[in-house]
């Protein structure tokens, strides 16, 4: 996975470097060429390396079996990509039997590499790291995407009620907002579009973190629309700050 990963950043920074060409989705978000080229180069080492495991990708994506598969967002961050802001990544999940396993996620600018395996810890670079010990409301960083998503959703009064309850907030979403709290720096982060490749590798570094991620409901799995993580301490009040003042 983390050949893969390398790989698949290795083609996306290439086309960073030397300009990249955009065209939108049907929902309106980015995808460049780059996306589907570095795509294929992820699936091109996952498949020599491990042929009897199936894929699920942001872009070319189902194919093989589902019991045990990698599930790849090859430029995480798009946004953020096509506009020269620094901050993106390759994440590639493992998921076996409909758990997530294992996560990497690689961000080709700055070399930087997480990596998680199931019972075994999260790691940045090799170095172990956890979820902060902030276990009050009113002492925690929240991070969040971008606010016009949060507004058209269900969840914008829960969200800004969970805005007061806590001491400061941080903008800035995809995966960063996820290692921010899976290393300690924050301690809730949270979106509302997000598909199973956004969520599968950030699930396996913030829970081998020591942290907890479900959806904004409190559903464990990877396949809804909204994803919520913390450092386990502050889940279940959070998530009840949100639920509160959607019933108000």
């Amino acid at each position: 996975m983390v050949e893969a990963a390398r790989a698949g950043g290795a083609v996306a920074l290439e086309h960073y470097r030397r300009g990249i060409e955009v065209t939108l989705k049907a929902d309106r978000s980015p995808v460049t060429e780059a996306d589907r080229e570095a795509e294929r180069a992820i699936v091109g080492v996952l498949r020599a390396r491990c042929p009897d495991h199936g894929v699920l990708g942001e872009e070319l994506g189902e194919a093989g079996p589902r019991t045990r598969r990698f599930i790849i967002d090859p430029i995480d961050g798009t946004r953020n990509y096509v506009r020269r802001i620094p901050m993106w990544a390759v994440m590639i999940g493992l998921e076996e039997d409909g758990e997530v396993t294992a996560g990497v996620i690689f961000q080709p600018v700055t070399g930087v590499l997480h990596t998680a395996w199931r019972g075994q810890g999260a790691y940045r670079d090799g170095e172990r790291i956890r979820v902060s010990p902030v276990d009050a409301l009113d002492r925690a960083l929240l991070v969040h995407s971008s606010l016009n998503f949060l507004r058209r959703s269900k969840y914008w009064d829960g969200f800004l009620d969970l805005v007061d309850r806590t001491q400061v907030q941080r903008g800035f979403g995809d995966f960063s907002a996820y290692l921010w709290v899976a290393e300690g720096q924050g301690e809730i982060a949270l979106s509302t579009t997000v598909k199973a490749w956004d969520v599968a590798a950030i699930k396996a570094v913030v829970e081998e973190a020591g942290g907890r991620i479900t959806d904004l409901d409190g559903s464990t799995g990877i396949y809804g629309s909204t994803v919520f993580a913390s450092n386990g301490l502050l889940h279940d009040a959070a998530l009840a700050a949100l639920r509160r003042e959607r019933r108000a």
